[in-house]
């Protein structure tokens, strides 16, 4: 059952930190990677490239951890959210990269475009969401 994010949450999501985000291998192993992060309020969203380790868990097992701290604040400012991807898509993935890299390093477009692996939008619908 989804739960949603609050206004602390969605604050923290919309500002530069590095998210980590953990799906499951086909053998039920964590894999576990850092990642820019997002929010449209309601789902947790990152930005990932066809090919890779995570669209390929995503499609065949949705269950997903996330979790997102301030670092000049760690014990005051986490979020854990377990949750389900329940969008992956290429739709304004591109657009979105540029949005990423604007927020994360200033600069824009994103610098290691590669038209061999199309960029593909995460959503992450929360079920349980912990953290202060």
């Amino acid at each position: 059952m989804a739960v949603a994010l609050g206004p602390e949450h969605v604050k923290l999501l919309k500002e530069p930190h590095i998210g980590v985000v953990a799906t499951l291998n086909r053998d039920g192993s964590p894999q576990v990677t850092p990642v820019w992060i997002d929010t449209d309020g309601t789902h947790v969203i990152f930005n990932t490239a066809e090919g890779r380790v995570k669209p390929r868990n995503l499609r065949r097992d949705p269950r997903v951890a996330v979790s997102v701290f301030d670092p000049g604040n760690a014990y005051s400012r986490v979020l854990n959210v377990q949750g389900r991807a329940v969008v992956i898509t290429q739709s304004g993935a591109e657009d979105h990269i540029d949005q990423l890299s604007r927020k994360y390093t200033g600069r824009t477009p994103y610098p290691m475009h590669d038209p061999a692996h199309p960029r593909l939008i995460i959503k992450v619908l929360p079920e349980r969401i912990t953290g202060r």
